[in-house]
């Protein structure tokens, strides 16, 4: 099975996303917080660029849920939503979206295809592991696939980007799990100017 791995932003008190995610605010009200070690000036910090090399880097598959892939609920009907991320998305390999409604493969420049996937995560899992080729497979979010991969027993390791935020409100990762599970091994500690990056082995 090849490496797979979850990395996600999350402020100081567990939310990975904050409260009304819309397409105005994608990542929810305060959410984009989270991001600034990556998106901010702090982005050239020679750790910083080191957890993105490490994120992005060599992968063969990602997986996402649809709220991940943009605003749109319900069924697709006519919408030409192609992504948040303009016409060269910065995945460059199969992304796998989890939805409930049926649309075909969106290819995009830089080697991403979307492919959407009805039938869960472990049918998501199973095809980017064909797609992979034996590299490694990103779970790239939001919460509900992250909660999803773990739950399923399909995550290696999970890397935490925590930033000195509060949000208060949104989506938390690791809502519904039973105290001890998953368990988890503190593997590496690394920090930049306002962040921490934390990476977790699961222990099985």
């Amino acid at each position: 099975m090849p490496r797979t791995n979850l990395s996600m932003s999350i402020s100081a008190d567990g939310y990975v996303a904050g409260p009304g995610q819309c397409q105005e605010e994608p990542l929810g009200v305060g959410g984009r917080a989270l991001h600034d070690w990556h998106l901010g000036p702090a982005q050239d910090h020679p750790v910083n660029r080191q957890v993105v090399s490490d994120m992005m880097d060599g992968m063969g598959a990602t997986i996402m849920g649809r709220n991940m892939f943009g605003p749109i609920r319900g069924e697709w009907g006519d919408s030409d939503w192609r992504g948040w991320w303009g016409d060269t998305p910065p995945y460059q390999c199969p992304v796998f979206v989890l939805t409930h409604y049926q649309h075909q493969p969106i290819e995009m420049k830089g080697g991403t295809t979307f492919h959407f996937v009805t039938d869960g995560i472990e049918s998501a899992y199973a095809q980017a592991e064909a797609a992979a080729g034996g590299r490694g497979i990103s779970i790239a979010g939001g919460a509900s696939c992250a909660r999803q991969a773990i739950a399923a027993g399909l995550v290696d390791e999970i890397d935490l980007q925590i930033s000195p935020v509060i949000l208060g409100s949104g989506e938390r990762l690791f809502d519904g799990f039973e105290a001890g599970k998953p368990a988890l091994a503190l593997v590496r500690v690394l920090d930049a100017p306002g962040v921490a990056h934390l990476r977790y082995r699961v222990v099985r």
